[in-house]
């Protein structure tokens, strides 16, 4: 009996192991390397979940919603609760169609953050507070660029709004997370272009309008498809804050 115990074990031992082993390509001969570790997220995405409750958000993000199964990262409930959905190293599924300079693929390249709120109330001090914590932790964690921060609005601005023109970003900017504009960086030159300043921030221009919109979201509260002199202005600088950061 004992013998039928110890190969049961040992049979259980060897099971598992083959469940963790990484996955190899069987066409290839396996010569591991040590020079290697996990992929890594490299901005985040901050959305409004666009509900009535915590609650309800956290049935949605575990389930699906009309377009199908959705989740994130983690939620800020309104009162500061903090909740993690998705292990930091695993692609999420919150950001969908859309682009952020280069990147094509945001689930694959980054971390997903839902603040509970209908898309319509203020942020509560101690969401922002939990937010600027989990914001903190995840940019020394996981050395993700601290202005690395955008909306979900900015990557698919022909789809998304959120989280809409009352979320604090000045705010977020002077904690030091995301780009704000500097008044020290002056006019315009002679001959800028805000399309070419917008692409190289970041913005797709597929829909120019909804482009702008999603940017005046961001950057001035409202709704607006058009740009103004302020506009410029304030392209101008994001335009010299980005090209400072890389």
């Amino acid at each position: 009996m004992a013998f039928f115990r110890r190969t049961a074990a040992l049979s259980l031992l060897l099971l598992c192991a083959c469940t963790h082993a990484p996955p190899r390509n069987a066409m290839a001969q396996w010569q591991p390397s040590p020079n290697h570790d996990p992929r890594r997220p490299t901005i985040i995405v901050l959305h409004a979940t666009e509900q009535d409750s915590a609650a309800h958000s956290l049935h949605t993000l575990r389930t699906r919603n009309q377009g199908g199964p959705v989740s994130a990262h983690y939620l800020v409930a309104d009162d500061g609760t903090l909740y993690q959905l998705v292990a930091d190293a695993q692609r999420a599924w919150h950001a969908g169609g859309g682009s952020w300079g280069t990147i094509d693929d945001l689930n694959s390249a980054s971390i997903g953050i839902e603040l509970d709120n209908d898309g319509d109330e203020p942020f509560p001090p101690a969401q922002l507070d939990a937010l600027l914590r989990l914001l903190d932790d995840l940019c020394a964690r996981l050395r993700i660029p601290r202005h690395a921060v955008i909306a979900h609005a900015d990557l698919a601005p022909a789809r998304k709004t959120d989280p809409g023109p009352r979320f604090p970003w000045r705010q977020l900017a002077q904690a030091g997370y995301g780009l704000w504009p500097d008044p020290a960086d002056g006019e315009p030159p002679p001959g800028f272009d805000p399309w070419l300043a917008m692409q190289a921030i970041g913005w797709p221009l597929h829909d120019r309008a909804a482009a702008v919109r999603a940017y005046r979201l961001h950057y001035r509260g409202d709704a607006a498809t058009e740009l103004d002199a302020q506009d410029l202005r304030i392209l101008h600088s994001l335009a010299e804050q980005a090209r400072r950061q890389r």
